[in-house]
């Protein structure tokens, strides 16, 4: 009985230790892992040990700038869709109709929706051009850049896939390295800016519907975007997956845009908005069948406005 007293009262004195050790380790405070010193029996001078440290407290965490869904200023950049090229008449870009900047209020642009009639001719600027590709983009968005908009719109890449052949398509790398430092130049002169990121549209559509049209046909011959829309009654294997190959490589790069925009907080991508429009034949150009009409612009404005002006 005396030995089994012994033995209850170690563990008690254990039970005991380990409870105060976890006390210390971190629900209580002020514990410390020494035993208690006795109090002296000669007086001496007090030390004063060292001063407990403090943590640094962590900086809140910078809050996303809200969006602003009525910018004063627009700038556009891109290639002939932004520039409306063949949507008035053939081989001439026709900017007064063009889905960003345009002042035609048949189509209802972007910058005439957000400005208004009256600021919309000094307020806004259609800096794209026709035939560019992403590898030029750093340098329209310097122009962008210096007219110090609240917004910019974006809408490039279907050069880089509309190639003679799909062996000359932009590499996806390159196309990503493009668009990187067009954001950065962009963010250089003008930090605030909002950015709005189009998709490039669905080219394999566009062939699918604008095979079904003659004219298209007989225009197509002639070169436009070999790399889809050569020899396009050629249903065959290789010419299918030639094809393919361009819609794959339209889809990386919306990827790259989708991805490289989520990295700035003042940048939106339309989500697929422009890849997912199904553009019928009234919305292409009677005159080449590939590029929107004035129609197929307003469309455009549309899908644009709508993101943007998303709260």
């Amino acid at each position: 009985m005396h030995g089994r007293r012994r033995f209850r009262t170690t563990v008690s004195t254990t039970v005991a230790a380990a409870t105060a050790a976890l006390l210390c380790a971190g629900v209580l405070t002020g514990c410390t892992s020494e035993e208690p010193t006795p109090t002296p029996t000669t007086t001496s001078t007090p030390t004063t040990g060292p001063a407990t440290a403090r943590p640094t407290p962590k900086p809140a965490p910078e809050r996303e700038p809200a969006w602003d869904v009525s910018p004063a200023s627009v700038a556009a950049v891109g290639d002939s869709v932004t520039r409306a090229f063949d949507a008035c008449e053939v081989l001439a870009d026709c900017p007064e109709v063009s889905w960003a900047t345009g002042t035609d209020a048949a189509v209802n642009s972007l910058a005439l929706r957000l400005l208004g009639p009256a600021e919309v001719a000094t307020r806004s600027w259609n800096l794209a051009r026709t035939g560019a590709r992403m590898a030029e983009l750093p340098e329209q968005m310097a122009a962008a850049a210096a007219e110090k908009p609240e917004l910019v719109t974006v809408m490039m890449g279907a050069n880089d896939a509309c190639r003679p052949t799909p062996d000359l398509m932009t590499p996806v790398a390159d196309f990503r390295v493009f668009f990187e430092a067009a954001l950065a130049r962009l963010r250089k002169d003008a930090p605030k800016a909002q950015v709005y990121v189009a998709s490039v549209p669905d080219l394999k559509h566009l062939w699918s519907t604008g095979r079904l049209i003659p004219e298209g046909l007989e225009v197509w011959k002639l070169g436009i975007c070999g790399s889809m829309l050569a020899d396009a009654t050629d249903l065959g294997p290789a010419a299918e997956r030639r094809r393919s190959t361009v819609h794959e490589r339209v889809v990386a790069y919306n990827a790259v845009l989708r991805d490289v925009c989520a990295k700035d907080a003042r940048c939106r991508y339309d989500g697929g908005a422009v890849f997912g429009f199904r553009f019928d034949g009234g919305q292409l150009s009677p005159w080449d069948w590939f590029h929107p009409s004035k129609d197929g612009q307003a469309r455009l404005a549309e899908l644009a406005y709508r993101r943007i002006t998303e709260e």
